[in-house]
């Protein structure tokens, strides 16, 4: 596992999918099922779970004294639009926790289906800016550019919650794109793309 754990499995298996949604199947219906109580011997199975709900990709990005860094994650959550909060949560494990947890000031980056090269990068390495286009925001903090929709954000409350810790961010701007490609999708450990259901 590398130290961006929120992305789930990402470390573990870089496989590509296509989630094609077609009329007739009923596989979700039929399959077994098995339930379990959650402890140190289901850890595995939990983590496993959790995976199974799909996600969008992000990476958060923020400036420190040492330069910019980087972390992607799948825990990203619009919260309120009034006042317009958003929620994101590192793991303590992570190297990267205390950074993040400690910054005034953030940019979340929605990733586009073309973007894995991104994700990739930032869940093994925080820093390597070089390579990417990239501005400081009005707060500060780095603004990739390319991105389906960046949420700049200041610090608004951290809270722990068991092996993450809550970030709350109050949105000061946001940047959206105008294109219709798709987003990157991350579940069961893969990244990929979905596609529109048949009407």
């Amino acid at each position: 596992m590398n130290e961006a754990e929120n992305v789930r499995g990402a470390g573990d298996n870089h496989q590509w999918w296509t989630n094609e949604c077609g009329h007739g199947n009923e596989r979700a219906m039929t399959d077994k099922a098995i339930t379990f109580e959650p402890g140190a011997n289901r850890a595995r199975d939990l983590r496993r779970a959790f995976g199974r709900f799909g996600t969008g990709v992000t990476v958060v990005t923020i400036q420190t004294p040492n330069g910019p860094m980087g972390m992607t994650a799948n825990s990203f959550s619009s919260i309120s639009l009034d006042p317009p909060l958003v929620l994101w949560s590192p793991g303590t494990a992570s190297r990267r926790h205390d950074a993040f947890t400690q910054t005034d000031a953030f940019c979340i980056h929605i990733l586009g289906h073309d973007q894995l090269p991104t994700a990739m990068h930032f869940a093994e390495n925080g820093g390597g800016f070089d390579g990417f286009d990239w501005t400081p925001n009005k707060q500060g903090a780095p603004f990739l550019a390319g991105c389906l929709a960046v949420f700049h954000c200041t610090m608004h409350a951290v809270h722990p919650a068991g092996d993450h810790s809550l970030v709350l961010g109050l949105v000061r701007q946001f940047t959206m794109s105008d294109t219709t490609r798709p987003g990157l999708i991350f579940e069961q450990g893969r990244y990929g793309v979905t596609e529109t259901a048949p009407q």
